[in-house]
């Protein structure tokens, strides 16, 4: 490759490939839960009912089962 350009191009290509493929697999496999407090839950499930996403049956049934746990 005698063009500087094209040179540059391809160097810039094959380190964003190597970033890339860096950050597939291997390392770090820790799995990070999301939590989420039960005011938050039984809110996300008002919004849902409300959306018309859940019928009421679920809604009760759903806010039930947050309020045991």
């Amino acid at each position: 490759m005698n063009n500087p350009a094209l040179r540059t191009l391809a160097i810039a290509g094959l380190v964003t490939l190597s970033l890339t493929l860096a950050g597939c697999g291997g390392g770090d496999t820790t799995v990070k839960a999301e939590t989420t407090t039960t005011g938050q839950e039984l809110m996300d499930l008002k919004k849902a009912y409300e959306a018309g996403a859940i019928s009421e049956r679920e809604y009760e049934k759903q806010r039930e089962k947050i309020l045991d746990n």
